[in-house]
């Protein structure tokens, strides 16, 4: 039905407006209620669940208030009376039943009365919400144990608690037909890049969607469209206030949305998936250290089991030093069962234990990995070498900082090992290059390349990236990365 832009003078038609918009008498959480005010007829209207009952019932005690009631006659304006004597609690006028209906869904309440345009929104809303936790994925030993979660104005709180900047903004858009979702652009004034931030304000605009569904992975995938021959995460995300307050200070670009627990950070770059909050809350040369370990175990997870079936099926290849490491009985054939059988494996038992229930997902994974890894063996579905460099290998995407990144550095090695098997050292040579081309395209929202400050170099960022420096030199400048 169409809405019409402006509240109508009588309280019936109104009350009529809403039966039409919101299903009150069917939906059992739409709280209705008719209340005067001195001799003026009200109609209240909230979402049960989503307001706090105790500011409600203050509401109504001080309606039902003979003083109230008295000093309601004497004014001209109403309203104005209402909001004003309602001190606990925010309040806005509207005459717009859009803005109304959508206030009302997002938690506020709202109150029409009879013989004016104009009614009031009362900002009530308590979100049902889960406590400050550290995240899962995001854990450190020494740092700071708060997180993100699913309420949006508590995010805005973490950030702002660290970042007492009076530059700090959080601009508020909707998303989603159906949804309505709330989207909120953090950023530092005169710290962002304001043609970039323009752009970004700019698209979330001409988003044409129903719902947001997942939250912000659904925003992302709006935001950067990839195909199926990209797996590189296109954008990163956070759920740590800490790590969001540091890229805002850099002159980043913070996503958040509601109901999701993390932020996303823009412009992206796949050097920020190689860092971790850890690395900050230990010495620069431990925090060096463990950067550097990371990187390590991008490569290893990446190239030992690949290389391992390569030598396999070509021992020639292998140089001179390492000639005893593949056995002259290996069966190439069997060999490239084998390393599929035990990716595949290996995938199973990580996926197993993290669905698993907490109570027994660490012995189900030591106790599983070993019985089936001997049986396996005993067998003969595969030998003791591939189960080391499998083991190897998984061990290493453990130590690779982001989740995202792991994945698709495992999406690499299999079709790694894929080419090499069936096509062995050209195989292999093709694949790596089919790998860096995919890299290197990797669709992202920004005005630099995915592979800054390596690609366009720029020194002394990318010396920033890859080791730990003292807290006065950690953080690049806007002006220096844009220079570069």
């Amino acid at each position: 039905m169409s809405i019409p832009l402006k509240l109508y003078p009588s309280l019936k038609k109104n009350i009529a407006l809403f039966h039409q918009l919101l299903p009150i008498g069917k939906s059992f959480d739409i709280i209705t209620r008719d209340i005067t005010l001195g001799s003026t007829s009200c109609y209240f209207l909230a979402i049960n669940g989503m307001c706090d009952l105790q500011t409600i019932q203050w509401l109504f005690a001080d309606i039902e208030a003979i003083d109230f009631q008295a000093g309601a006659k004497q004014t001209s304006s109403l309203p104005q009376y209402v909001k004003d004597q309602f001190f606990y609690a925010q309040i806005t006028f509207s005459s717009s039943p859009t803005e109304m209906l959508h206030n009302l869904l997002c938690g506020p309440c709202i109150l029409l009365m009879d013989g004016y345009e104009q009614g009031l929104i009362i900002d009530t809303r308590k979100y049902p919400t889960r406590s400050i936790e550290e995240p899962d994925t995001e854990r450190v030993i020494q740092g700071a144990k708060d997180g993100f979660t699913e309420t949006l104005l508590t995010n805005c709180n973490l950030i702002r608690r660290r970042l007492r900047y009076p530059g700090l903004t959080f601009s508020l858009t909707q998303i989603g037909t159906f949804s309505n979702t709330d989207v909120a652009i953090a950023y530092l004034e005169n710290q962002c890049d304001d043609k970039f931030l323009k752009t970004l304000q700019k698209q979330l605009k001409n988003i044409n969607t129903s719902s947001l569904t997942m939250g912000i992975h659904s925003l992302q995938e709006l935001l950067i469209k990839k195909s199926l021959l990209h797996p590189m995460p296109s954008a990163f995300l956070t759920a740590r206030p800490d790590v969001a307050c540091s890229y805002l200070a850099e002159g980043y670009i913070l996503l958040m949305v509601d109901t999701s627990p993390f932020a996303l950070v823009l412009p992206c770059h796949l050097f920020q998936f190689t860092q971790s909050p850890e690395d900050y809350y230990k010495s620069p040369l431990v925090g060096t250290y463990t950067r550097l370990v990371r990187l390590v175990c991008f490569f290893i997870s990446l190239f030992l089991m690949p290389l391992f079936l390569l030598f396999c099926l070509q021992p020639e290849l292998l140089p001179g030093f390492l000639q005893g490491m593949i056995p002259d009985t290996f069966q190439p054939t069997a060999i490239f069962v084998y390393v599929l059988f035990v990716e595949l494996g290996l995938d199973l038992f990580k996926y197993a234990s993290a669905h698993a229930s907490n109570a027994y997902s660490g012995a189900f994974a030591i106790v599983g990995g070993l019985l089936l890894g001997d049986m396996a063996i005993s067998l003969q579905w595969t030998n003791e070498e591939v189960i080391f460099y499998g083991a190897a290998t998984l061990l290493s995407s453990l130590g690779i900082a982001s989740v995202e990144l792991a994945d698709a550095v495992k999406i690499f090695r299999l079709f790694l090992i894929l080419m090499t098997g069936f096509f062995a050292k050209w195989g292999f040579a093709i694949g790596l290059l089919l790998i860096l081309i995919s890299i290197i395209t990797t669709p992202v929202f920004s005005t630099s390349h995915y592979l800054w400050p390596l690609y366009p170099l720029c020194p002394k960022a990318l010396s920033r990236l890859i080791f730990r420096f003292p807290t006065d030199k950690v953080q690049p400048q806007p002006e220096d990365k844009h220079r570069c």
